[in-house]
């Protein structure tokens, strides 16, 4: 190797050499206890919400004029990929999705560019439109959630006593980010009219709620300065309770009457409710924690614990806390697991360096070992890279690679010396013949993962610590193996008493060269049949069950509950409880968690979350054990099938990797809603022709009934009514409408004027509503309008500012997305193709997903090879030896799919990350055994004699290596995120390194030629 030899300086610079091993043992060994700990990588939601109100507005009225004109406006974005909105009469939200690709650094930078743009255009916005609103923190994950239920307390009370738990958290846990509340109920003033007395008093709504208004109003009443002081001046008069209210003072005809003679008034809550929350079917109040950047999550759950027990102590009788998100427990547990794998992992490797090298060789390798562990911790404290899923499960794969070059070092200084080199020389050579081919080696296994590394979408944000904990660890055992193994070897190797004349190997070593000779003088065989397995490998792909991630392997189970879109909350919370009724007598349940009229919070980060909806419901049921899981995941479908035929259903495990929800999504875009419903429909039955594809539905497609009141107005305005009052009386006798604030301790409650239960308005009875006019008298609404039903559409969904439906399904278990997408692709495309002109189909859900992170991973594979054949051509120098390590790297399939298959796994993203990763791997080993070839051939052998005398040296470290990683892969195997990945590389690696010791070379010996023709071995 050109430079300065390493191994001679540390021999020289012994003491120096074992310092620096010492510090690196005793300073990896502390950043290990300090790496942050967390179930999965955290990656940036590039999605921020925008939402904005106009009160009273039809749907119509607010796409034309609010969402229309924030959509134009979002379309500037700097990397956007799509603007989504759901409009809805009144309100609109607005989904800005930025690229995949889009740097995640830059994220927030954007988000002040939407801001900064949607406040340049606030003023063109129709008068009375609240907002718009920003939401940039989509993504918090609120991975701790105490529910607290009570018995015998009002709903005001036990969210008092849960408020100051809120604040004391927040002040004695340091480490919180945000609080926030689930399953609240806003408490209400009603004042309740009786119609008739205010008809009688010739009293007008618009009066009576603007009197209210001005005596509750908060405004300055100034100060007078005395010289001295300055004293403020405070009115009295704002409301304090409901008596309080029932005390206005209104004026009709020229006499003054109290409130309270034509009203009553009494405290409640928001009718109808806000979003519901039940645990164990009981209805309760959350707080859902998040972590501030930088945070441990362990130290975080322990420090929420202590809280928990100082605020519980304090707590009436009755009202309980329950622990119904516990993130803290899921990591140690995850963490626990994956660290018994790496313990597992090095005992298999060191298990496989004794029983292969020898003790004295084994303990050099097994000393290698956690020194270069501790190296890999101490930069990954320096990067901040935290111990979770992935980069646990890169540590495992990066020690079955990092004991390569140890393995390697270890086993040449073990033979020169057998050759009678002194400690020194055999030191010496062994890096004159090795530290370049095992730097160049580890620079292309660390090229392998450069397409994770530097793949631009979630799934690459998600899994680009796999890059760099094993970059760092191969580049760290480079170092080892030449610096620290000569100090390790001197001191426990024993340097033979006579030199080793053996010339004629033995054992397997010598049966593997008989077998090599056969295989390279019958070379046409070897090749064709090299090649036919080959081949068969790429026929057998097709076979293979193709998957993007797998489902979690937490307890959780997510039921979806979708009701008809018209559907209350009051009829959600019915059906839910019905499922409640049911979980309550499952014994493979421990608890469960409904949200009523709105998704899950963000407990967990591979969540796809919808906007709330007071038919959408979902159910976190929390099972006893994985089994009982599996067992609820296929008795629950069947259940909500047979009793809620009504409703759309879906029972699924936690998804892995970036959030999807529905698998199966098909987006249908077109500009007229009528045409898109009907073409709709059409797609869904292609979809649903499928027998896998089940609970096929649309998120919007229902039209909504809705009772259409159409007001003479001649009449009206001879009755004197304006659009004004016939407003606030509809609104006061249907719904109510909000008058003012009363200010109570730390709540802000609304005062809500509407009729006494007797003479609120239903559909029945709505003709009949007495409307007080001038004069002291009331007039049926009948008297001057009619009434009549039509269907109005109660949402739009639109993508780039047309509208579009989309239709969803889920897959029949045991049967994958991709599988099904394929079955449909044929069916898919004829139906676009016969689509009217402006109408097209576009994929969404796992394929979509899946086809952008494959793609972000493929578009790197051109610089992965021009970085692998810029090291190649380096290393070997020879146009023909990088040919023929080239020819070497797609053979490696071979195994891959034989695995596969044979443990019936799938080829999804994470298995392709992992043939990526084998192809370095495999160029590796290549390069060492041609540089080995071309060494002894300069040594004077001809290129056949030179071939079996490498490929002999160099077979027993080779499979030794190749065993030492497919063994080390074993404690990970059998895990459903890394398994896929693992089998491919142990099967992969196991076929390569056979045909590098067997192909390569015979194809060495086609490529170069023999010189002396091979006489045939005697005996």
């Amino acid at each position: 190797m050109i430079g300065p030899n390493l191994s001679d300086w540390a021999v020289r610079s012994r003491s120096l050499t074992i310092y620096l091993m010492i510090v690196a043992v005793v300073a990896g060994s502390f950043a290990f206890v300090n790496l942050g700990r967390d179930e999965d990588p955290s990656f940036t939601i590039k999605t921020m919400l925008v939402t904005a109100v106009w009160p009273g507005a039809t749907i119509e009225e607010t796409q034309n004029q609010l969402t229309d004109r924030l959509e134009r406006r979002l379309q500037q974005t700097t990397g956007l990929d799509a603007v989504r909105s759901i409009t809805r009469p009144g309100i609109v939200t607005i989904y800005v999705d930025l690229e995949g690709a889009f740097p995640p650094e830059d994220v927030q930078d954007v988000w002040q560019e939407v801001r900064n743009s949607i406040g340049d255009i606030r003023h063109t916005l129709p008068q009375g439109v609240l907002g718009p609103f920003f939401n940039d923190d989509f993504g918090d994950v609120f991975g701790i959630i105490y529910a607290f239920t009570a018995d015998g307390f009002s709903e005001r009370e036990l969210r008092d006593y849960v408020d100051v738990a809120r604040s004391e958290l927040i002040r004695q846990v340091p480490d919180i980010a945000k609080i926030e509340w689930i399953g609240t109920q806003d408490e209400t003033v009603f004042i309740e009219f009786h119609p008739e007395r205010v008809a009688a008093m010739a009293l007008d709504y618009s009066q009576i709620f603007a009197a209210i208004a001005a005596q509750n109003t908060v405004r300055p009443s100034g100060v007078i300065n005395t010289g001295q002081e300055n004293l403020v001046l405070r009115v009295s008069g704002a409301f304090e309770s409901e008596a309080d209210v029932l005390d206005v003072t209104l004026i009709a005809g020229g006499r003054t009457i109290r409130l309270g003679d034509i009203a009553t008034a009494h405290r409640g809550y928001v009718d109808p409710p806000q979003p519901l929350l039940h645990v164990n079917g009981k209805r309760a109040i959350a707080l859902a924690i998040s972590m501030r950047d930088g945070g441990d999550i362990l130290q975080l759950g322990d420090e929420i614990d202590v809280a928990i027990r100082d605020i519980t102590a304090d707590l009436p009788i009755g009202i309980e806390p329950m622990l119904i998100s516990d993130q803290p427990a899921v990591v140690d547990t995850a963490i626990g697991d994956f660290t018994t794998s790496l313990y597992q992992a090095v005992a298999i490797i060191l298990a496989v360096s004794f029983l292969s090298l020898g003790v004295r060789p084994g303990a050099v390798v097994a000393i290698a070992i956690p020194v270069t562990l501790a190296a890999v911790f101490l930069v990954m404290e320096i990067l901040g890279i935290d111990l979770h899923r992935v980069s646990l499960g890169a540590l495992i794969i990066a020690l079955a690679l990092l004991v390569d070059d140890a393995m390697t070092m270890d086993d040449a200084i073990l033979r020169n010396l057998a050759y009678g080199d002194t400690m020194k020389e055999a030191s010496d050579d062994a890096y004159r013949t090795l530290a370049m081919p095992m730097l160049t080696g580890a620079l292309i296994t660390i090229t392998g993962f450069v397409p994770i590394g530097f793949a631009q979408s979630q799934a690459g944000e998600y899994t680009i610590s796999l890059f760099m904990v094993v970059a760092i660890a191969l580049i760290a055992s480079w170092f080892v193996a030449v610096m620290f193994i000569p100090i390790i070897a001197a001191a426990i190797l024993k340097v033979p008493l006579k030199k080793d004349e053996t010339v004629e190997p033995k054992g397997i070593v010598g049966f593997y060269r008989r077998f090599l000779v056969l295989a390279m003088r019958a070379k046409w065989v070897t090749l064709g049949a090299t090649v036919a397995l080959f081949v068969s490998a790429v026929l057998g792909m097709q076979l293979l069950n193709r998957q993007f991630f797998p489902p979690s392997d937490r307890n959780e189970l997510i039921v979806d509950f979708l009701m008809p879109r018209s559907s209350s909350i009051f009829a959600s919370e019915e059906a839910i409880g019905r499922v409640e009724d049911w979980l309550a007598q499952s014994e493979d349940v421990d608890f469960w968690t409904a949200y009523i009229g709105r998704n899950v919070i963000r407990f967990y980060l591979p969540l796809a979350i919808q906007p709330p909806s007071d038919h959408h419901s979902q159910i976190v049921v929390m099972a006893r054990d994985l089994d009982g899981r599996m067992r609820l995941e296929q008795a629950m479908p069947e259940f909500l099938a047979e009793n809620f035929p009504e409703a759309v259903t879906r029972v699924s495990p936690l998804e892995m990797g970036p959030p999807i929800g529905w698998p199966l999504q098909y987006r249908l875009t077109g500009p007229d809603v009528e045409v898109l419903r009907s073409q709709a429909l059409r797609l869904a039955g292609v979809v649903a022709s499928d027998p896998r594809a089940k609970h096929v539905h649309f998120d919007w497609i229902e039209p909504a009934r809705q009772l259409r009141v159409e007001i003479d107005q001649a009449r009206a305005r001879r009755l004197g009514l304006t659009s004004a009052q016939l407003a606030n009386i509809l609104q006061t006798a249907v719904s109510g409408a909000t008058i003012t604030q009363m200010r109570d301790d730390i709540y802000l409650i609304n005062v809500v004027a509407r009729t006494d239960s007797r003479d609120r308005v239903s559909i029945d009875t709505i003709g009949t509503l007495q409307v007080p006019v001038p004069g002291g008298r009331t007039v049926a609404l009948s008297q001057f309008a009619n009434f009549s039903y039509d269907q109005e559409q109660p949402l739009i969904w639109r993508r780039d500012r047309l509208p579009t439906l989309t239709v969803l399904a889920d897959v029949a278990p045991g049967s994958l997305p991709e599988e099904v997408v394929t079955a449909l692709d044929d069916g898919i495309t004829a139906l676009n193709d016969d689509l009217p002109e402006g109408y097209s189909i576009e994929i969404g859900g796992t394929a979509e997903t899946s086809a952008e992170s494959q793609a972000s991973v493929f578009a790197v594979i051109p610089v992965m090879a021009v970085i692998m054949l810029t090291l190649l051509m380096i290393q070997l120098q020879s146009f023909k030896s990088t040919a023929m390590v080239v020819v070497l790297l797609p053979l490696g399939l071979i195994g891959v799919v034989a695995a596969l298959l044979l443990f019936g796994q799938p080829l999804g993203f994470v298995a392709i990350l992992g043939i990526l990763a084998l192809i370095g791997m495999i160029a590796k080993n290549a390069i060492i055994l041609i540089a080995q070839i071309e060494q002894e051939r300069r040594d004077g052998l001809s290129p056949w004699d030179a071939a079996i005398s490498a490929a002999t040296g160099r077979f027993r470290p080779l499979l030794l290596t190749a065993l030492s990683t497919v063994l080390g892969l074993i404690p990970i195997a059998p895990t459903l995120f890394w398994g896929p990945m693992a089998f491919a590389i142990m099967g992969g690696l196991l076929v390569a390194t056979m045909l590098t010791l067997v192909f390569l070379p015979t194809l060495y010996i086609t490529v170069h030629g023999r010189e002396t023709p091979p006489q045939p071995e005697a005996g």
